[in-house]
């Protein structure tokens, strides 16, 4: 079956949601809630469809199934739920912990069942499971906004569905023989590149449409594990339950180290390394300057003074730098430019919106972090718009902050 969405060489994961959201609000295939965007939408159909997965060997055979909180699958939480088989929901944006187990009522009726299966289900009829419980996940049931039948998978762009499948990977809830599952509408099934796909993505094994159901035979392995090198402190402080895992793989030997501390630790090494000529009185001397920390020993500084002073660089008060963003297409919104700086790893700790005048700035905790993020945003096009990516200078960050009342930007925080 030829794809209903065509793609165009050198797509992005944006580019590829935005397609196929436009393209099912335009021929209304979608139900509430609308719009689609920024959403894994609820297709038409999608009960229907879910009832298909009682049908696969891996749904009878399992006896765990977590099942993502989109509304599309909420079909696949009432089937689990009456086969009698434990269902897992992840906890909402990982606030409190990695997932909820569903406890219906004794003697539940099929209404009741259904009411456990939906989102307010979910809060008045579940349990946190927590990191030591005995879990194992056979199946993993995830919603997708694009998919093709390789398996590679797009979902809206907050990156929940691939952290959740590490996590688990990490508590060893999960092993190679988990079979992962995604519903969608024929019109998501498109040709993705494979270069689209990172080593955190989440691949599917089985496709289930209104027309078909898929066996993807994906040979790429699925995530292998949190990457830490791509999780910020930022992160880490939204979702606490983060902070145990580093905790106990530190323990278990494995680098943690995360995003941000990496950046910073290889630029302090950078200034580390400018080493002065050795002096002439006194023998070899050789100094190692930083600033503000200075390293001093014959012949040359060791590594242990420098990831010394690196430490030290790294405990000290850091400034926030802001980037600026230009020529902003005025259709985009808000959610969409979090979604697409999420895709490019470049999260601020604030977005402040200036909309009406087709920019915004960004703002990082250090100059590092900033440099990072202009880096990875630098040939950005959105919407055929190509985007003005720079360091703000300090007078428009100043201005940003001081504005009159009528220019005031939006604060919001990511």
């Amino acid at each position: 079956m030829e794809p209903a969405i065509k793609l165009m060489p050198g797509v992005s994961k944006w580019d590829v949601r935005q397609k196929v959201w436009d393209y099912m609000e335009e021929n209304n295939l979608a139900n509430f809630p609308r719009p689609v965007h920024c959403r894994i939408p609820n297709f038409k159909g999608a009960y229907e469809v879910c009832s298909k997965i009682k049908n696969l060997d891996s749904f009878i055979r399992t006896r765990e199934v977590k099942v993502d909180p989109d509304k599309p699958l909420e079909g696949v939480r009432l089937a689990t739920l009456q086969a009698r088989k434990i269902l897992l929901v992840p906890t909402p944006r990982l606030r409190t912990g990695l997932f909820n187990k569903i406890v219906p009522p004794p003697g539940a009726s099929k209404e009741v069942l259904r009411v456990c299966s939906t989102a307010q289900g979910v809060k008045d009829f579940s349990v946190p499971v927590g990191l030591d419980a005995k879990v194992h996940v056979d199946l993993v049931v995830v919603g997708s906004v694009a998919v093709s039948d390789k398996g590679w998978r797009i979902g809206k762009g907050e990156g929940f569905a691939d952290l959740e499948y590490a996590m688990m990977v990490s508590m060893g809830a999960v092993d190679e023989n988990t079979v992962v599952v995604t519903t969608v509408h024929d019109c998501q099934l498109l040709d993705i590149p494979e270069e689209l796909m990172d080593d955190h993505d989440l691949t599917v094994d089985y496709i289930l449409t209104p027309t078909q159901v898929i066996k993807t035979d994906c040979k790429r392995s699925k995530p292998q594990g949190i990457i830490w090198s791509k999780v910020d402190s930022e992160m880490m402080e939204k979702i606490p339950i983060l902070k145990s895992l580093q905790f106990r793989e530190r323990k278990a030997g494995k680098d943690v180290t995360l995003r941000d501390e990496r950046l910073m630790e290889k630029k302090e090494l950078q200034r580390l390394l400018v080493v002065r000529k050795p002096s002439g009185k006194g023998g070899n001397t050789a100094k190692i300057k930083t600033n503000p920390i200075e390293v001093t020993r014959n012949s040359e500084a060791s590594e242990e003074q420098m990831e010394s002073g690196c430490k030290m660089q790294l405990n000290a008060p850091s400034r926030v730098t802001a980037v600026y963003m230009g020529n902003i297409p005025h259709s985009l919104r808000v959610s969409e430019l979090k979604i697409i700086l999420r895709d490019h790893n470049a999260l601020p700790l604030r977005l402040n919106w200036q909309g009406a005048q087709h920019r915004a700035f960004l703002d990082y905790k250090d100059e590092v972090t900033a440099e990072e993020a202009v880096t990875s945003l630098a040939g950005l096009s959105i919407s055929g718009s190509m985007i003005r990516v720079e360091l703000a200078r300090s007078q428009r960050g100043n201005r940003s902050r001081s504005q009159t009342t009528e220019e005031t930007s939006k604060q919001l925080l990511v």
